[in-house]
């Protein structure tokens, strides 16, 4: 039997390449191999204010650029969080399994409250809500990023919690990390990580960035003194382009250093632009596709719903029955 997956992205702005290198490539690989549930949590979304036609248009944007980077309908759970009510159920559930002392501890709410006035509810619950959508689904691992790595630890807490108090009801996921190098680094300061939310539009190449703004951003991208193109410690932004370089090539980091030896970094970069814009032309032209054919992503969007449905029902009505409301 193969094991099962899940993970989501939030419909808060448009995919960069960091999120490809760092998480999508990665679940393009596992489609093949895994019982994968792939989830747009667009109720996360909802726990910072947003626009209501920004937000629906970044719900469907989000699920065309899944199937534009490789993932195939037929073969994983593509769906809506806000399309299966088990989700929303089952966190009031866990809500009454979870330690007010475990929610402050959490390190992204800490981060996102600092300096946005006053706090919702929903901002400091949400790891719940994060720990219902996982045990729904019975994974058997959950791919994520570092940032994310202390709310799989509270869903495994809490999973364990239920367990021991009503007897085995949900499987205790494992964190799957990413593959070595997939952590992609801001292109004007390659000391934080790429982000649409970053300091500036210059950080990150999004997914959807048309062939000029993508040549303008890498030639603007900062490099490190010298002039010799090397992966090493002292030379994180030179290192994080050839690892971007790599990604989209299908060269190792190796080969692009003998490629490029006794080069400069003007020919180097011209060349890196270029690789990322064919790179991103067919997976451009795809999610045109889909973003101008609304049956089918309305399409691809039930057939997920109907999917995740049917398995998060088994789980929910199992904990109703065991905490006694059925």
């Amino acid at each position: 039997m193969k094991k099962r997956i899940l993970s989501g992205v939030q419909p808060t702005g448009a995919l960069h390449l960091g999120n490809y290198i760092g998480a999508l490539r990665q679940w393009v690989d596992l489609q093949h191999e895994t019982d994968a549930y792939f989830c747009i949590v667009d109720y996360h979304a909802i726990t910072v204010k947003q626009d209501t036609q920004e937000l629906y248009d970044n719900i469907h944007s989000l699920a065309a650029m899944y199937v534009a980077v490789g993932l195939d309908p037929s073969k994983v759970t593509l769906f809506k969080q806000s399309d299966v009510s088990a989700h929303t159920e089952l966190a009031w559930i866990l809500n009454n399994f979870t330690h007010m002392g475990e929610l402050q501890r959490m390190t992204q709410y800490k981060d996102k409250a600092k300096g946005n006035g006053k706090q919702t509810v929903g901002l400091f619950t949400y790891p719940v809500l994060m720990a219902a959508d996982i045990l729904l689904y019975q994974p058997h691992m959950v791919p994520v990023g570092e940032d994310q790595k202390q709310h799989v630890e509270l869903t495994r807490n809490i999973a364990q919690r239920f367990n021991n108090r009503f007897s085995e009801t949900f499987r205790v996921p494992d964190v799957m990390h990413p593959k070595d190098g997939a952590r992609i680094m801001s292109l004007d300061d390659p000391n934080t990580k790429m982000s649409k939310t970053g300091s500036s539009q210059w950080g990150y190449i999004a997914l959807s960035d048309a062939p000029d703004v993508v040549m303008k951003k890498i030639k603007k991208a900062v490099t490190d003194s010298g002039s010799t193109i090397e992966a090493s410690a002292d030379k994180p932004a030179l290192t994080n382009l050839l690892v971007i370089y790599s990604a989209v090539s299908g060269k190792t980091v190796g080969e692009l250093e003998e490629l490029y030896h006794g080069q400069g970094y003007g020919k180097f970069k011209k060349e890196l632009g270029e690789a990322i814009v064919t790179w991103l032309e067919p997976i451009q032209e795809r999610y045109h596709e889909l973003i101008q054919n609304y049956d089918e992503l309305q399409a691809i969007l039930k057939q997920g719903q109907e999917r995740a449905s049917v398995v998060a029902q088994v789980t929910l009505d199992d904990v109703k029955t065991k905490i006694g409301v059925i």
